[in-house]
């Protein structure tokens, strides 16, 4: 009776320790990204946003979208590198703080730079390849956003699953975006594409790790370090 007791003593203790660091977890994520928004609204109120603050405020949400979009997309691999369980639990707040960025990222693009005239933007999405990419990547965006709850889930059933591969081409789209929107021909490495580049490679080497004879691999060298 009483190794009974310990033995349930033990599994809540264990249960408990997990969902502590989980909910740690969380809340650093929860601070992390809700800084760079405390900043840039600081740097607005005191018009430290260059001489073009509208430009500086959309280029700043649209890098930080991009961020929280890689770190979503980096979750599984931290768990395949590092037999971390606990970081995919991180994976939907991470994207829906993308989400969160790229709508502010728009609406400041849409408001404040063409006041919701919605004809110099349409024009502007025949005339400027980079803000249709960038519309492409949102609207996929918008869809993994919208269906990220669990009533999707049971709802979608195995469609849930594929619907959410769209994450893979948007986060694509969002870099061409990126590299786009800075002037730059990442494809023939012209202009000001390190940036761009570097989240291209990042991007890239997330989506290696991810196929299924590499995961094995790496998780067998885990499983076995001597091996290597």
């Amino acid at each position: 009776m009483q190794k009974k007791i310990l033995c349930n003593l033990w599994i809540k203790s264990y249960f408990l320790s997990k969902m502590e660091t989980i909910t740690n977890l969380k809340i650093g994520v929860h601070i992390a990204a809700w800084l760079p928004l405390v900043w840039l609204i600081r740097d607005f109120v005191n018009d430290k946003l260059t001489a073009n603050p509208i430009q500086a405020a959309m280029q700043r949400t649209g890098r930080f979208a991009l961020i929280f979009l890689v770190l979503t997309l980096a979750c599984t691999p931290m768990r395949i590198l590092f037999g971390h369980q606990k970081i995919p639990a991180l994976r939907r707040m991470l994207g829906l703080y993308s989400f969160m960025y790229a709508c502010i990222h728009l609406l400041i693009y849409t408001g404040l730079d063409f006041g919701f005239a919605w004809n110099p933007i349409l024009q502007s999405l025949y005339e400027k390849r980079f803000i249709f990419v960038g519309l492409a990547a949102f609207i996929m965006l918008l869809l993994l956003a919208i269906t990220s709850f669990r009533w999707w889930m049971k709802t979608l059933g195995k469609n849930w699953k594929r619907l959410h591969w769209l994450v893979y081409p948007s986060a694509v789209l969002v870099v061409l975006h990126y590299a786009l929107a800075k002037k730059g021909d990442i494809f023939h490495l012209q202009g000001d594409i390190l940036l761009p580049l570097l989240f291209a490679c990042l991007l890239l080497g997330l989506y290696i790790i991810r196929l299924p004879g590499v995961r094995h691999w790496l998780a067998g060298l885990r499983s076995h370090p001597n091996a290597a």
